[in-house]
């Protein structure tokens, strides 16, 4: 009876023991349904974004507005915009003088810029699995940062998915998504490094009409004209 007893005791401890650490740990899902539900608040937003793909970086102003209204304001290329407007996709290349227009369906996860929203987030959840890199602590952005992010990477489910993995780094205080890197099954990565939010600031859907010099030459549907 006694050793009955002491051994109950014992493996009691051990369960109120793990009990209390195990209210310290959020899972890799449970943290990035956090960041879902904190974008799931934003009606708007605009950031500063730099864009490198293929050796070459892009900078910009980007402003967003629930649910897919999109625009990115280059000032590297200086004045070239991407726009779209729920319905229309937009590119104007100011060193080529070219407008490229594209009817497109509201875009998901195969649209990297369009990945930091409540909508692309919800997409990811769906069609990709969760996980930390190295932990739920923060850890730094890059070698030698004093900037501290949380590291999630995402691991799709399916080949049908345009990215092979999708890396995100999140701000551990305000749940913003920090930096996106997107790898394709070719394993090309496009970087999205976003700073200096401004959430909630009621900008007019006029943002998200773009006037494109009338000087400039036109290709529509370009994403399905043959080569």
């Amino acid at each position: 009876m006694k050793k009955t007893f002491i051994l109950t005791f014992l493996i009691s401890c051990c369960l109120v023991r793990f009990s209390v650490s195990a209210q310290g740990i959020l899972t890799a899902a449970a943290f990035f349904q956090t960041v879902s539900a904190e974008y799931g608040k934003i009606e708007d937003y605009e950031a500063d974004v730099s864009i490198k793909a293929a050796k070459k970086v892009m900078e910009g102003r980007v402003s967003f507005k629930h649910p897919d209204l999109l625009r990115i304001d280059f000032s590297k290329p200086e004045n070239q915009v991407i726009c779209f407007n729920g319905d229309l996709l937009t590119i104007y290349l100011p060193e080529s003088a070219a407008i490229l227009n594209q009817n497109v369906q509201s875009s998901g996860t195969g649209n990297a810029a369009n990945l930091a929203t409540a909508q692309g987030l919800s997409l990811m959840s769906r069609y990709y699995s969760v996980a930390y890199e190295s932990g739920q602590e923060p850890v730094a952005l890059d070698e030698g940062s004093n900037e501290m992010v949380v590291k999630l990477v995402l691991s799709r489910r399916n080949t049908s998915e345009a990215f092979r993995y999708i890396n995100l780094a999140v701000q551990p205080e305000t749940k913003l998504i920090r930096r996106i890197e997107a790898i394709t099954p070719q394993n090309e990565k496009f970087q999205f490094d976003f700073s200096n939010y401004s959430l909630n600031q009621g900008i007019s859907d006029q943002r998200f009409i773009y006037d494109p010099p009338a000087s400039a030459n036109n290709y529509n549907n370009f994403l399905f004209t043959e080569q």
